[in-house]
């Protein structure tokens, strides 16, 4: 299989100069872009980026009969997908649903501040048992103890809890 000869690379002088193609063009593109976005800064990173895509291959793009026709088709396909990816963000926000959650009532508060103030192993029993409602076995199996003693903690946190709660509540009231 014979291979093509290479094609001749111009001389660095016989080449347009880029700086003047970019000066020559920079702005137009960005006021086009722009536009279509609707954001500056947005725009003259898209048409930065096309022009250093450009510029990277200046040697073949400035053989084309109109290198700025591949430069703004670059900038518009940027900045297309960037709009896409900015609508489909915007849908996907809209369908979210802000849930305002109302703070802890009172009870809630004297409950936590009351499991706050019991040992340990007695407020874990009383939590896993009568809000996450696992039974007295689930409890020995995940504890590694014997379910007597699970047991035993219910029974002495519910006693703790009680006294602390009535005691916050007279408390309270006096």
């Amino acid at each position: 299989m014979a291979h093509a000869a290479p094609k001749p690379v111009p001389a660095a002088e016989s080449l347009p100069d880029f700086d003047e193609f970019y000066s020559a063009n920079y702005l137009r593109l960005t006021v086009q872009i722009y536009a279509y976005l609707g954001d500056q800064h947005e725009a003259q990173d898209l048409v930065q980026e096309a022009f250093c895509r450009a510029f990277s291959r200046w040697k073949t793009v400035s053989e084309y009969a109109e290198p700025l026709a591949w430069v703004r088709r670059v900038a518009w396909n940027l900045a297309t997908s960037r709009f896409r990816k900015q609508k489909t963000a915007v849908n996907f926000l809209r369908k979210q649903r802000e849930e305002h959650v109302e703070g802890p009532s009172p009870d809630r508060v004297a409950l936590t501040r009351a499991l706050s103030q019991i040992p340990e192993h007695h407020r874990r029993a009383v939590v896993l048992y009568y809000l996450g409602q696992l039974s007295v076995t689930e409890i020995a199996l995940q504890e590694g103890v014997a379910e007597g003693t699970v047991k035993s903690w219910l029974s002495r946190g519910r006693a703790a809890l009680g006294n602390q709660l009535t005691g916050q509540r007279g408390g309270d009231d006096a």
